[in-house]
């Protein structure tokens, strides 16, 4: 449990923040398409109801304003015909304004909800290969913080294309209005020009960093508490709170940074345009003493120039927010556009009762561990050799219906990889797994899950009832939940729980012990009357007399079920019809657990270790 030391991204300057800005703006559009008409649409008619304003204003004050401080006496009519036309502006600002504000936050919480739904139905597509090279909380930062920094471009975007026909309208009004003038008020735009880019460049790599920092913080967090028994037994708490310290703290720096340049940039923006209207009333009192321009023109052209600020700050809002923007399109294509899928076809088992399983010269060898980079382009993943990676390699044997073969072999030899094939965890990398003769890779989707079902060491269990954990959603009587329960040796101790079948366990069944984890687990396994039971390790966490209780049960119960079990005691293998005896990945002898002990030594050594070791001569205690 250390640090994660994961390349540091890429600039994404590199690409053109611009350009790839700009094609996650284009995905928004085509995506919310309705959202974004009526925030466009609202911010065109604020545009046009704020350059009216400007208009009217200068009207009023050159026929109703000026008049009445010159002459000491209005036209109550003009007065009139003033204050209405300035009312209904303000109204049509003030329905473009709800209009606009409307449109593009529907349109950035739709997109993200969108995408979130996206990322993690790409999640359940992907095989377990991709997922055990990324961490849990990368993923979890994936699916909610880079989708949200995705898509915060989308809440500036309509008054931004509002503010493109503002600046072109109110130019023109300005060069119309007064060249000279409208030539001083534009000299800011170099300035402005400058100080978008050097925020930007500077803005990029720090954007990058910061969300890959809230990915690491995800991770440590999500790590830490899932791994908090094993925290506090080990006395490691301490060092995971430094650890947890460590990634916080870098990154709160690297926001501080951001946060910086935020307050750099921002009021450059705001103070830039004041600037220049401050130049616009200094040089234009000249030009109306002069009378090159009327007082109602100078309000005016003063009027259209502060609306000049706005878009720049609109456009100084959004491109804030694309390099997050970049970042987090970035690491959620990444996820989007992973390679792997598993695919499953349209056939379906005739069978009704036991399954037959064969497998016919697998080879599976498990992925790399090592993790791709979703910050940026992909980095090169670490490639092992096949002398290093461990797997299983042309394994073939058969299963006849109603069978109970255990396999056996040392740690490591392939028991939970044939184990996850023979209910297509994984696909074998050569070789086929055959059920009732069909390819599993030719079964429907809940063909597999409806016929096939596994039960592992770690039994988990969700945060509901001992019933919702054995049902699991499923359409079952009460009777069927407690007849599953007897047959996994379960409804004893459920019965004296403070509720019985409605306690609730905790999260991962945290108020339940290992074999009572894993009793209940069996119980969900068997209440869906599997054609197919694969039991890996499923009983090692209860008593040996108990085991043997489940497995004989098994026997005896009217299921439809072959089952194949990863067994370690000599009780729970003697209970099989039939012994697969692996070793270094390959089938190194098959037959009875009493003509195994007969004719393989390093069988007989291996089985026989526990007892051998207490004193116990070979063979004794087995049923």
């Amino acid at each position: 449990m250390t640090v994660s030391t994961r390349p540091t991204p890429r600039d994404p300057a590199s690409a053109g923040l611009l350009r790839r800005g700009a094609a996650v703006i284009g995905v928004a559009l085509r995506e919310a398409k309705g959202p974004f008409s009526l925030g466009i649409g609202g911010a065109i008619v604020y545009a046009g109801m704020t350059v009216a304003a400007s208009i009217v204003l200068g009207w009023a004050t050159d026929e109703v304003l000026y008049p009445l401080v010159e002459a000491g006496e209005i036209d109550a009519s003009l007065l009139w015909l003033a204050l209405a036309a300035i009312v209904g502006v303000a109204l049509f600002k003030a329905a473009g304004v709800v209009g606009r504000r409307l449109g593009a936050y529907i349109a950035q919480f739709q997109l993200q909800a969108l995408y979130r739904r996206r990322v993690t139905r790409r999640y359940l597509e992907l095989p377990l290969s991709w997922h055990r090279r990324h961490p849990t909380g990368e993923l979890l930062s994936n699916a909610n913080a880079d989708v949200e920094s995705a898509f915060f471009v989308a809440a500036p975007l309509p008054m931004a294309i509002g503010a493109t026909l503002l600046v072109v309208i109110t130019a023109g009004l300005l060069v119309i209005t007064d060249a000279f003038l409208a030539a001083i008020g534009f000299s800011v735009g170099p300035l402005l020009g400058f100080a978008n880019w050097y925020y930007q460049r500077r803005m990029r790599y720090a954007a990058t960093v910061a969300q890959q920092a809230r990915a690491d913080v995800a991770e440590v967090a999500h790590e830490s508490f899932d791994g908090a028994l094993v925290v506090k037994t080990m006395g490691r708490e301490d060092e995971e709170t430094a650890r947890f310290r460590t990634t916080t703290e870098d990154l709160r720096d690297k926001m501080i940074v951001v946060g910086r340049l935020r307050a750099f940039f921002d009021p450059v923006i705001e103070a830039l345009p004041n600037v220049g209207i401050l130049l616009v009333l200094l040089v234009g009192a000249y030009r109306v003493r002069d009378g090159v321009l009327t007082p109602g023109d100078l309000v005016t052209f003063a009027y259209l120039f502060r609306l000049v600020a706005l878009p720049i700050r609109v456009f100084g809002w959004l491109l804030g927010e694309l390099p997050r923007a970049v970042v987090g399109w970035d690491r959620v294509k990444r996820v989007l556009s992973a390679e792997g899928r598993m695919e499953h076809g349209e056939r379906a088992t005739s069978g009704n009762g036991a399954a037959e399983v064969r497998s016919e010269g697998v080879a599976f060898y498990h992925p790399s561990s090592a993790r791709e980079d979703l910050s940026g382009p992909a980095a090169a993943a670490e490639v092992l050799s096949e002398d290093h990676r461990r797997g299983i390699d042309a394994v073939s044997f058969d299963v006849p219906p109603g069978r109970t073969v255990a396999l056996v072999g040392a740690t490591g030899s392939g028991k939970s990889t044939i184990a996850a094939l023979l209910v297509r965890l994984f696909d074998p990398d050569d070789g086929r797994i055959r059920l009732d003769g069909l390819d599993l890779r030719d079964l429907e989707r809940e063909e597999l899950s409806r016929n096939a079902v596994i039960v592992f060491q770690e039994a988990f269990l969700f945060d509901d009832t001992v019933r919702g954990n054995i049902a699991l959603g499923g359409d079952f009587t009460d009777t069927e939940v407690e007849d599953a329960a007897r047959l996994a040796r379960a409804h004893g101790f459920i019965s004296e729980l403070s509720e019985g079948y409605d306690t609730m366990v905790g999260e991962r069944g945290a108020t339940l012990s290992g074999g009572q984890r894993q009793r209940i687990a069996l119980a969900r396994a068997l209440i869906r009357r599997p054609r197919l039971l694969v039991l890996d390790d499923a009983t090692s966490a209860v008593d040996p007399s108990v085991e043997s209780e489940i497995l004989r049960g098994l026997a005896d119960a009217d299921l439809p079920s072959t089952v194949v079990l990863v067994a370690y005691r000599q009780g729970s293998i003697a209970l099989a019809d039939e012994v697969l005896f692996l070793r270094d990945g390959e089938v190194a002898a098959r037959g009875t657990h009493e003509e195994l002990l007969e004719s393989m030594p390093t069988y007989r050594d291996l089985v026989t270790a526990y007892e051998r070791r207490d004193g116990t001569p070979a063979g004794e205690g087995q049923p």
